[in-house]
């Protein structure tokens, strides 16, 4: 899938039977829930409940694809805007289309809502996504290294995914035809302050996280300070780059 929002096939493996049902497994989760029938999305889809397991397996196997599927497009989105020379158009034309990325949401929400293995799993891979796009923006010096670039990644993830929660939890669980409207509001009241606060340093005294670090004992998972003021070099033809 490219970084678009999910059931915009823009790829001929995307108007295969597979890719049209994991779209709609998709698009049904976010508008009931992990627990949505088999026949439900079979009926999305055009097609049976047999075929979503011929293909599939089971559930737990098309759960599993969505959740590629969708840290798939998320980990696209996030790294164009992070890379050097068109991030920014890339961000505005992200912001044009925002809509269209309501069903990924609502995926995220719901399965953030039930709890248990599958939110782990999908959890877990987000992180993972965020930690490899991350490592590709150092590396093209669009973002400063970190002392603990998994730990950052985890909580970048769990801020994001937190204040979808939070803000679920005051506005109230939008509805499908409701989620794209909520997630265009959402997004106007957080980027502003999000985009700052990631640009700007927050604190304009390191003391705090020097102290911290140096209280840290040698099985810690942070690394000796690292100087964030110039950006990374950009490797020499030929040299490998310690993140591919």
């Amino acid at each position: 899938m490219r970084s678009t929002p999910a059931g915009s096939k823009t790829r001929a493996e995307d108007l295969t039977v597979r890719a049209r049902i994991r779209d709609a497994a998709i698009r049904m989760v976010a508008a009931q829930g992990l627990q949505v029938p088999l026949r439900a999305i079979a009926a999305e889809a055009g097609v049976s409940a047999a075929l979503i397991l011929h293909h599939y397996g089971s559930r737990a196997g098309l759960i599993t694809a969505c959740d590629a599927a969708v840290v798939e497009v998320i980990g696209e989105t996030k790294s164009d805007a992070l890379m050097p020379g068109g991030g920014a158009s890339a961000l505005m034309i992200q912001l044009s289309q925002i809509e269209g990325y309501a069903p990924v949401v609502g995926y995220v929400l719901r399965c953030l809502q039930a709890g248990g293995s599958f939110t782990r799993q999908l959890v877990d891979a987000l992180v993972e996504e965020t930690e490899s796009y991350l490592a590709d923006a150092v590396t093209a010096g669009m973002v400063s290294p970190s002392q603990a670039p998994e730990q950052r990644a985890r909580l970048l993830v769990e801020q994001a995914l937190g204040g979808m929660l939070v803000a679920i939890a005051t506005d109230g669980t939008p509805s499908i035809d409701e989620l794209p409207g909520w997630f265009r509001r959402y997004s106007d009241r957080i980027l502003t302050p999000a985009l700052e606060m990631y640009t700007v340093p927050l604190l304009t005294d390191p003391s705090l996280l020097e102290a911290y670090a140096s209280s840290q004992t040698p099985t810690s998972p942070t690394v000796p300070m690292t100087d964030h003021s110039e950006a990374p070099a950009t490797p020499t033809p030929g040299e490998e780059s310690p993140h591919v």
